[in-house]
């Protein structure tokens, strides 16, 4: 269990913390504490039944966090390719690679939530046929420094001067789960991520999304065992809820103390998981400190996972 990892997702809605410096509170704790990376989700609004949400932009925050911490890896769980020009991305993912001495970890997917495109006046149509084709700029751009593509929705004649932190660009984690993305994913990534889920024994449609993400390895004539594979999970430590962010963690989340969460952690060692990635309630650095301690028992316990306490 030493090898597996223990991530943060920072809480990047408007309305669940007071701001940048609760987010960089968390950040300092994480990398403090012990934990292993910190993440941000990419979204620009959110619309649902007449009502809408805002979000912190996540690159302008991730690069912020590059700034204040010295050790752990950084990325969005994921970007949203369509909102950014793919050789425009290989150019800010060299750059924050650079302010970072190596430590982001580049997530990018297609996008989800239509209501979104439309306000920013990005195109929802084929999805999956534009992220094909931004691959195709972005990953050469980042593993050799050039690319030459002309497709129906992206073409690039580019260069990228300077290289940045890492000769091969920094690895790149693909989310996805359709056939189509896990051959993307087979073909052009270094981690993927499936998310989010609970208790480990309770995550069934985790194991057949591994099943099929491997065999797609296989379909490319790529050994599974490169890819590394992670997975989102939702944590809530009961004790610290009580006056705290007001709300509830999802019905799914992994729930107790710190050993109970560090066993449910440590089960997703028998998915082939090598990280998980915690949204954590309450949004706290007190939490992060919980988490941590989680972490570190996860990373050298191989318990099997107990029952939540009563």
């Amino acid at each position: 269990m030493s090898s597996m990892k223990i991530g943060l997702m920072l809480p990047l809605g408007a309305d669940e913390t007071r701001g940048f410096d609760e987010l960089r509170e968390m950040a300092l704790a994480a990398e403090a504490d012990g934990l292993d990376s910190v993440w941000g989700a990419d979204h620009l609004i959110f619309r649902d039944d007449g009502q809408t949400y805002g979000i912190h932009e996540c690159w302008t925050v991730l690069t912020a966090v590059a700034g204040v911490t010295q050790r752990v890896e950084i990325g969005p769980l994921v970007l949203a390719l369509p909102f950014r020009n793919p050789a425009l991305l290989a150019k800010m993912a060299v750059a924050l690679d650079e302010i970072s001495n190596g430590r982001l970890i580049l997530g990018v997917g297609c996008g989800w939530h239509e209501p979104e495109f439309t306000a920013f006046d990005y195109p929802f149509d084929h999805r999956v046929g534009r992220f094909e084709e931004a691959l195709e700029v972005l990953v050469p751009l980042l593993r050799t420094g050039k690319v030459r593509f002309e497709g129906r929705w992206h073409r690039a004649d580019a260069e990228l001067i300077p290289r940045g932190a890492r000769p091969n660009g920094p690895p790149i984690l693909i989310a996805g789960k359709q056939p189509r993305m896990m051959q993307l994913v087979a073909r052009h990534a270094d981690q993927w991520n499936a998310a989010w889920y609970g208790m480990p024994e309770e995550a069934t449609e985790l194991a057949e999304r591994v099943a099929r993400q491997r065999a797609a390895c296989e379909a490319e004539g790529r050994d599974p065992a490169t890819l590394q594979l992670t997975a989102g999970i939702y944590v809530a430590f009961p004790h610290l809820l009580l006056g705290g962010d007001g709300e509830e963690p999802p019905a799914e989340a992994i729930r107790g103390d710190v050993d109970h969460v560090a066993a449910a952690m440590a089960g997703y060692a028998q998915h082939g998981i090598e990280q998980v990635i915690v949204h954590l309630w309450p949004r706290t650095a007190a939490a992060v400190l919980e988490l941590a301690k989680a972490a570190a028992v996860a990373r050298t316990a191989g318990a099997p996972v107990e029952s939540a306490p009563a």
